[in-house]
């Protein structure tokens, strides 16, 4: 049972309170002043505190104000004892962070009703406080299973080709993955996904595409052909059958003999090309709606000659749909000019800028940002 501390420079009061209470079972502890009061709850931790308003040292308006500030007594119960009646004097007490007040002269029967109620509310924000720790560990826990499976950054050196990214999870669990990985020989596909929502049912269903994409699953489908690799995943993954989650996605196989790069994209942001030699950018997108939403719908592909050297970026709306504090949007365009500007910018700096313009360094949405090197 919670222990309720009593704080009152009244030694009359405090007898009365605490032989009330104890019969009643319950643990108490005293304070003689505002000041031992606020050091005995850093003690003992109490789940109800009974705090005498006037008092020579603090009152207890100003226990309550440090009280209610301190994050380790987020659950604790704080009932201010007043002789006062008038309303402005409530309203200034619950502006203190008090939660329940308890008039003077006590009346037995009342302080144990609402010490029972004040115990309750405490036992239940103490519950659901430790529920909440437990689902965002647990969702922690997921996140890091699911940046798990995300490939390290590489270099292959017979096709001068490296690989890197920066990948930051949001403050929920996410439905961002990408990937790159060789098909055969000559064939490297890269390819980055973005599934509806947040939560649990948005990283499995991306875990779960990944690993079609990852293994070659997908029946009767060449991996090297992108519209036919959109097609296959839109038939399997419809949106009806998935909890009414869809996804996008940007997919590309990249020839090395020819330079050639192949690829489609189903509703998602455009890739972008840059050729440093000539300060020149290329959005690179095709006209398909996001994976899942339409049965038996046809996606188009499209095709552009890799220049040597040049950088390949590929990034979730996330890095570009940020909003500050003055609800602005940082968006797109900024993030064609950053890349475009310094092509070998570090990624984290970018995520660095991104965080900067956001203010805070947690973000609404997955920040997913994979940058191929070739040359």
């Amino acid at each position: 049972m919670a222990t309720i501390l009593i704080v009152d420079d009244d030694p009359t009061i405090r007898l009365v309170l605490k032989r009330c209470l104890e019969r009643q079972g319950y643990t108490v502890e005293m304070a003689t002043s505002g000041l031992e009061g606020i050091e005995q709850a850093h003690l003992i931790s109490p789940g109800l505190i009974i705090c005498d308003w006037m008092m020579p040292d603090i009152d207890g308006l100003e226990v309550c104000r440090r009280i209610k500030a301190d994050p380790k007594f987020s659950t604790t119960f704080f009932i201010l004892l007043t002789a006062r009646t008038e309303v402005e004097d409530r309203v200034q007490g619950l502006d203190a962070g008090a939660d329940e007040f308890l008039s003077k002269p006590i009346d037995p029967n009342e302080l144990q009703a609402r010490v029972r109620a004040g115990l309750r509310l405490h036992q239940l924000s103490h519950d659901l406080q430790q529920q909440t720790s437990r689902l965002r560990a647990e969702l922690a826990e997921a996140a890091r299973y699911v940046e798990s499976l995300l490939p390290k950054p590489d270099f292959f050196p017979e096709c001068k080709i490296k690989t890197d990214w920066c990948f930051l999870p949001s403050q929920e669990l996410g439905g961002d993955s990408f990937n790159y990985h060789w098909l055969d020989a000559e064939h490297l596909a890269i390819y980055l996904l973005d599934v509806s929502g947040h939560g649990v049912g948005a990283a499995l269903l991306s875990v779960s595409v990944m690993n079609q994409l990852r293994t070659q699953g997908l029946p009767d489908t060449d991996p090297r052909q992108p519209e036919a690799v959109l097609q296959a995943l839109n038939h399997s993954f419809q949106m009806q059958s998935h909890n009414e989650m869809y996804f996008t996605l940007w997919y590309g196989v990249y020839h090395s003999g020819s330079r050639l790069l192949s690829f489609a994209s189903a509703g998602h942001p455009p890739a972008l090309l840059i050729d440093p030699t000539h300060r020149t950018s290329i959005e690179l997108r095709t006209l398909n709606l996001p994976i899942g939403i339409l049965p038996n719908q046809n996606f188009q592909r499209d095709k552009v000659r890799i220049p040597s050297p040049s950088y390949l970026y590929l990034f979730s709306d996330g890095v570009y749909e940020v909003v500050n504090r003055e609800k602005e949007i940082w968006g797109l365009k900024n993030l064609i000019a950053l890349l475009s500007d310094d092509a070998t910018v570090s990624l984290d700096q970018v995520a660095q800028q991104v965080q900067a313009f956001r203010g805070q360094p947690d973000f609404e949405d997955d920040f997913s940002l994979l940058r191929v090197s070739f040359g």
